[in-house]
C-alpha cells in the first residue's frame, strides 16, 4: 500500500521546530503536576492539621474527596473552552484561579475556610493535565504520542507519590501552612514561563502553527519577536499561513462534551476501566501514610519518603512504556505496508488504534494486579520494610504504563477534541477514586489490607475482558460511529443549503 503521494500533499503537521517543542513539552509535564501533586502534598500532614484546626481527622480527610470531585469536574469546562478559543487563554485562567486558591490557603486557620479553598484549588488546577495532552496532540503525530504524552501525563502517577515526599518534609521541619507557600511559589514560577513562553497550538486558532494567532493567544515572547520584525516561532522565516490545518471541532463542544463521550461503546469502556484502574491506585496511595504510621511509627518526614519508590517508578515508566506504545505503532506500520513520515498526521482509519495501544496495556494491567498483591500482602504480614518499597517500586512501574496507554488511546480517538477527551477521562476518573477514598479505610478495619488488595485486583481482573472487547472490536466501533456522524452532518448541511 503506497501512500507517497497522498503524504506528500498533505500539510506537515506541526511547523514548530523539534527544539522548541521539547521546551513546551517539558514545560506542560511540569504544571501537570501541580493537580495530582496538590491532592496528595498534604496527606502526611492531615494529624496535624486536624489538631491545629481542632477537628477530627476524619473531617481533613473529606477534604480529600471533595478535591477529587472538583479535580474530576472542573477540567470539563476548562477542556472546552481551549478546544475553541485555545491553550493559552484556559492555561491562565487556571493559573490564575489556583494562585489566588495558594495564597488564601497558606494565609487562613479555618476548617471552613480549608474545605471551600480547596475546592477553589482544585479547580485551578485540575485542568492542566487535559490541556497538557491536548498541547502534544497539536503538536506530535500518533507516531510519537505513546513517548510524548507519556512524559506530559507523568504527574497522574507521579504526583501523587512525590507530594507526600514534599509535604511530609515541610511539614514536619516548617508548618503546614508552608505546603501551601511551596506550591503557591511553584505554580507562579510555572505560570511566569507559561506567560513568557508559552505559544498558542490550539489548532483550531493556529492550525498548524503557520496561522498568526489573535493578541490574546499570543506570548510575550512572540509579541516581542513580531514588534522587531523577526519570525514568530524562532525559526528562519516564518511558514506561509496554511488555513487548511485549521481543525474546528466536528461538533460544538461545551461543557457536556465529556459526558457524550461515555455514551460512546470504545469511549465509555475505555474511560470506565481507566476510572476502575485508577482508583485501586488511588486507594493504596491514600491508605499508605496511616498503614506505615501505624506498623512502623514513622513521622511525617519519613512517610512521605517512603512514597518515593512509587515515583521512581512511575517516572521509570514513561520512558519505557511511551518506547514500547511508538515501537508496536511502528510495528504495525510495517504489517500494514506503510512508511512513517514523522511530521505529518497518520491517518486513524487506516490503522487499528486501539490493537496498538492495548496490545502494550493489557499485559501491563495483569502485572499490576500482581504487584498490587505483593504489596498488600507484605503490608498485612508485617514484613520489612524494604519488600513494602520494593512492591511499591513495580506497582508504579506497571501501573504508570497502563495508565499511560489509556491516556492515549483517548486522546488518539478523540483528535478534534484532544482536551475534551482528557477532561472525560479526568472527570471518570477522579469520580471513581473519590468514592474509593471514602470506603478504602472502612475496607481496611473490616478485612485488612491483605484482602483489600485482593479486593483491589479482583476487580481489575473482572472487568479486563472489556479491555479484549475493545481490542477486538474497537476498529469496528469507531468506524461505525464516524459513518453516523458523516450522515448527520451530510443531512444537516443539506438542510442548511434547503434553507438558504
Amino acid at each position: 500500500m503506497d501512500t507517497t503521494n497522498e503524504m506528500a500533499a498533505e500539510a506537515i503537521y506541526s511547523v514548530i521546530p523539534r527544539n522548541q517543542k521539547i521546551i513546551i513539552i517539558m514545560l506542560v509535564s511540569v504544571s501537570g503536576l501541580l493537580s495530582p501533586l496538590t491532592g496528595s502534598i498534604y496527606l502526611p500532614a492531615l494529624n496535624q492539621i486536624a489538631q491545629d484546626l481542632k477537628v477530627k481527622t476524619s473531617l481533613v480527610n473529606l477534604s480529600i474527596t471533595t478535591y477529587q470531585i472538583f479535580q474530576g469536574i472542573a477540567p470539563s469546562f476548562i477542556g472546552t473552552l481551549s478546544d475553541v478559543k485555545g491553550r493559552r487563554p484556559a492555561y491562565i485562567v487556571t493559573f490564575s484561579i489556583y494562585l489566588i486558591a495558594n495564597l488564601a490557603l497558606a494565609l487562613q486557620n479555618s476548617y471552613p475556610a480549608l474545605m471551600v479553598l480547596r475546592c477553589l484549588q482544585s479547580a485551578g488546577s485540575s485542568a492542566t493535565i487535559a490541556l497538557g495532552s491536548a498541547t502534544v496532540a497539536d503538536m506530535v503525530t500518533r507516531a510519537e504520542r505513546g513517548s510524548w504524552l507519556g512524559y506530559t501525563t507523568l504527574g497522574i502517577s507521579l504526583g501523587p507519590a512525590l507530594g507526600p515526599v514534599i509535604g511530609g518534609l515541610l511539614s514536619e521541619y516548617l508548618d503546614w501552612h508552608w505546603i501551601f507557600w511551596f506550591l503557591l511559589i511553584f505554580s507562579a514560577v510555572i505560570t511566569a514561563l507559561m506567560v513568557t513562553i508559552l505559544p498558542e497550538t490550539g489548532r483550531a486558532v493556529v492550525g498548524n502553527n503557520s496561522i498568526r494567532p489573535p493578541k490574546w493567544n499570543l506570548s510575550v515572547l512572540q509579541w516581542w519577536r513580531l514588534r522587531h520584525g523577526k519570525p514568530m516561532n524562532g525559526g528562519a522565516q516564518d511558514y506561509v499561513e496554511d488555513h487548511s490545518t485549521i481543525a474546528k471541532p466536528r461538533k460544538r463542544p461545551n461543557p457536556l462534551s465529556s459526558l457524550l463521550i461515555l455514551r460512546e461503546r470504545e469511549g465509555g469502556i475505555t474511560l470506565g476501566f481507566g476510572g476502575i484502574f485508577f482508583a485501586g491506585y488511588f486507594m493504596v496511595l491514600t491508605t499508605l501514610s496511616e498503614q506505615l504510621t501505624s506498623r512502623f511509627g514513622f513521622s511525617s518526614a519519613i512517610t512521605g519518603l517512603c512514597y518515593l519508590p512509587l515515583a521512581i517508578g512511575s517516572l521509570l515508566s514513561r520512558f519505557v512504556a511511551g518506547r514500547l506504545f511508538d515501537l508496536n505503532f511502528r510495528r504495525h506500520a510495517r504489517l500494514l505496508g506503510l512508511s512513517l513520515d514523522l511530521s505529518r498526521q497518520q491517518k486513524i482509519e487506516v490503522f487499528p488504534i486501539e490493537r496498538i495501544r492495548l496490545e502494550v496495556c493489557i499485559p501491563l494491567v495483569y502485572i499490576s494486579c500482581g504487584t498490587v498483591l505483593a504489596y498488600a500482602w507484605t503490608m498485612e504480614s508485617r514484613s520489612s520494610l524494604a519488600g513494602i518499597e520494593v512492591s511499591l517500586f513495580f506497582l508504579g512501574l506497571f501501573f504508570s504504563g497502563a495508565q499511560q496507554g489509556f491516556n492515549t488511546l483517548v486522546v488518539d480517538t478523540h483528535s478534534d477534541i484532544p482536551a475534551t477527551a482528557t477532561a472525560a477521562n479526568n472527570l471518570f476518573r477522579c469520580l471513581i477514586s473519590a468514592g474509593a477514598v471514602a470506603i478504602a479505610p472502612f475496607l481496611i478495619d473490616q478485612i485488612g489490607i491483605g484482602y483489600t488488595g485482593v479486593f483491589i485486583s479482583g476487580v481489575w481482573l473482572c472487568f479486563s475482558p472489556l479491555l479484549w472487547l475493545v481490542l477486538l472490536r474497537g476498529k469496528k466501533w469507531r468506524e461505525e460511529l464516524k459513518a453516523k456522524q458523516d450522515k448527520k452532518d451530510a443531512e444537516k448541511a443539506k438542510k442548511e443549503g434547503q434553507t438558504a
